[in-house]
């Protein structure tokens, strides 16, 4: 087919099709965002149907460029290009928009819709996942494009809103892929001046050009609804090379619309039945019948998956060409990519984390190793503290700009981003990204955390100085509650080893888990070592709570449940309490998700109903833990904050000490005699 040229009839009726279909479903489901879709449709007309590569029949072509729609309320400009574009989206989905089970959400959800590349809405997450998907193309690139193939050779491109700007997650974001040279990135940002309060100077009016042209990106600025000048801004950005690039484009808000364009009132609402009729009527567009798309236009649009099959068939040949040569680098490929993890996973991290008196986050610094040169896969770094997290990986170099090859990533002092940008790894394939920080600043990457729950990515976050026990820095550095926070995350998996082989279980367990991201929360302090010689294996640990002791004579009277560094405690209180006479079981529970999931029957075997004098032992905030300890427990944890002090002081301050926690017992057994 002869191109068509941007300035014809019919490309104005293509872009114009966008803006109907997604005017069409807002207006059906009563409820969206039809403003922006309708103001940025003719840079994504361009996007789409002359640069973006993509194949509708194989949405998962790992060389595919990645479109990222970060401004998410904006969902119906990206579900009418794939209806348009030929992949699995139907005018029928268009017209459940935001109804129940639909492939047509409210906001784009990974894994529900072919052709989403990240789940987005809230704002910046988008902006930050294109970094991550930015930094997984580079590496596969470094490792992979051998012997003059170029099997990697993707752009990430996004659409970015006011908000997106405004978010501190996208400043965090860019600064990185600024420093990093990120030039496979191209971002629009759709610039039109309105938020749901109003006009954009309410409270934003800094030059955002200069600020990106500070982090190290290529600027340009357009009229966005200039399809030539949108064309020409897109080619120049990709011929330039080692800085991302933004695209800033004025925009008009609700494009077409006779009241409402360039006003809040279309950005996130229906505008109604008489004003719908009135912007078909302005655009020329026939009032019936709605969801209408002209045969010619939709010729137009399936013309680019068409071209790009070429392109496609020659990367399928490419690989298969590699694995013929270099069958070993082939096999790294599809490890890579399928996740794989050995099967002797479990023995090989154990061998590297003897029992011993260690703090948890050192022995995950040497269970780290063994996993990276056994899983591929696994790439990640920490916000600037691998020297106190423990996950730099020895003897591998850092992925830096102009040396995209390292394993290893500085995120720098940028936990929220850190999140997102592993978010951005995951969803981009080949990779179990993991992250690591203190945990009481998980505050900080929370938002990213969820939404990799909600989109079940493989991310692993290592949280190391998870309690009180961190000692003189004081209750700023001291996790209380973030635990039960975490914990009250839908599919995030929590676990928190109490000695050595357990946090090398704990490890195996994060990198087996696909259906969702793990959280591991790991001490600061020595722990010490509990005998697995006459205890059960730490392998346990897989089934998130099991009978570490059990009672020494019959069935226990009391059951003592404790995580972490609380665990060994719990052991020693145990001896205490059998040399007195009473029965006492030790439940280690490191991950309450992991326990939750296993049959009732087993659950009703560690922690039987008949015996409901339960004591809880950890060193936080004890909500969460009442679903185990029920209305008669004994809850020993935090109600306040911690104070600065060494940590064997604040065991003592606080009363995580043998004989505090023994007295707690006597008194509260005493109750029911």
């Amino acid at each position: 087919m002869a191109e068509i040229s941007l300035t014809s009839e019919r490309v104005q009726r293509a872009v114009n099709t966008i803006r109907m279909l997604s005017l069409d479903a807002v207006e059906r489901a009563k409820c969206g965002h039809p403003g922006m879709p309708m103001g940025a449709a003719d840079y994504a007309f361009v996007l789409w149907t002359r640069f973006l590569r993509y194949n509708p029949r194989d949405p998962a072509w790992p060389n595919r460029d990645r479109f990222v729609l970060s401004a998410g309320h904006g969902c119906m400009l990206l579900y009418s290009l794939l209806h348009l574009t030929g992949y699995d989206v139907s005018l029928e989905d268009l017209k459940n928009f935001r109804q129940l089970h639909s492939k047509t959400p409210g906001h784009p959800e990974f894994g529900a819709t072919p052709g989403v590349e990240a789940t987005t809405g809230p704002l910046g997450q988008g902006f930050a996942n294109g970094v991550g998907m930015a930094i997984a193309a580079k590496k596969l690139a470094a490792r992979f494009n051998t012997n003059g193939r170029n099997l990697v050779s993707n752009t990430v491109y996004a659409m970015c809103s006011d908000g997106d700007m405004m978010e501190g997650i996208s400043h965090e974001a860019a600064s990185l892929a600024g420093h990093l040279g990120l030039d496979n990135l191209i971002y629009y940002y759709d610039d039109n001046h309105i938020t749901i309060e109003g006009k954009t100077d309410l409270a934003f009016s800094e030059d955002v050009g200069r600020r990106f042209e500070a982090y190290g990106w290529h600027v340009q600025r357009i009229d966005g609804h200039d399809r030539v000048a949108i064309e020409k801004a897109i080619r120049t950005a990709q011929e330039v090379k080692g800085k991302p690039k933004l695209i800033i484009a004025r925009t008009h808000i609700g494009w077409g619309s006779p009241k409402l364009q360039d006003t809040s009132e279309i950005h996130g609402a229906a505008i109604g039945p008489e004003e719908t009729k009135a912007t078909k009527r302005n655009l020329g567009w026939p009032l019936e019948p709605d969801f209408y798309v002209p045969d010619d236009v939709r010729e137009l649009f399936l013309a680019r998956p068409r071209a790009v099959l070429v392109e496609y068939q020659a990367w399928r040949e490419m690989l298969a060409a590699m694995r013929r040569s270099d069958p070993d680098l082939a096999a790294e490929w599809d490890a890579m990519m399928e996740h794989r993890v050995p099967d002797d996973i479990e023995a090989k991290l154990l061998a590297a984390a003897p029992p011993a008196k260690a703090a948890t986050r050192n022995v995950g610094g040497k269970v780290i190793q063994v996993a990276a040169k056994e899983v591929p896969a696994l790439m990640g770094g920490s916000a600037d503290l691998h020297p106190s997290t423990k996950t730099f990986l020895a003897g591998i170099p850092a992925f830096a700009r102009g040396a995209y090859g390292g394993r290893n990533m500085h995120f720098g002092v940028r936990e929220h981003a850190m999140g997102a940008i592993m978010n951005g790894m995951a969803y981009y394939g080949g990779f179990i990204p993991y992250g690591s920080t203190f945990l009481v600043f998980a505050d900080y990457m929370r938002p990213a955390i969820r939404v990799a729950a909600i989109s079940r990515l493989h991310c692993i976050y290592v949280f190391t100085h998870d309690s009180i026990f961190v000692g003189e820095d004081g209750p700023t550095h001291q996790a209380v509650e973030q635990m039960a926070s975490l914990r009250a995350m839908p599919n995030l998996v929590t676990i928190r080893p109490g000695d050595a082989p357990e946090t090398a279980v704990a490890w195996a367990v994060a990198l087996r888990r696909r259906e969702g991201p793990t959280a591991l929360f790991l001490t600061r302090q020595d722990v010490p070592p509990i005998d697995r010689q006459r205890t059960a294996p730490a392998t346990e640990l897989k089934k998130g709570g099991y009978i570490l002791l059990d009672a020494g004579r019959g069935t226990p009277q009391v059951i003592l449940i404790a995580s972490g560094s609380e665990l060994p405690l719990a052991v020693e209180v145990r001896e205490a309490l059998e040399t007195e006479g009473v029965p006492t079981r030790v439940v280690s529970m490191p991950s309450m998700e992991l326990f939750d999931a296993q049959e009732p029957s087993y659950r009703e075997q560690v922690l039987p109903p008949a015996c409901t004098r339960r004591v809880i032992i950890e060193a936080a905030v004890p909500f969460g833990w009442h679903k185990y300890g029920g209305l008669e427990g004994l809850y020993i944890g935090m109600t306040r904050f911690g104070t600065s002090g060494k940590y064997q002081d604040l065991a003592r301050e606080f009363g995580f000490t043998k004989g505090h926690v023994l007295d707690q017992i006597h008194a509260w057994l005493r109750k029911f005699s």
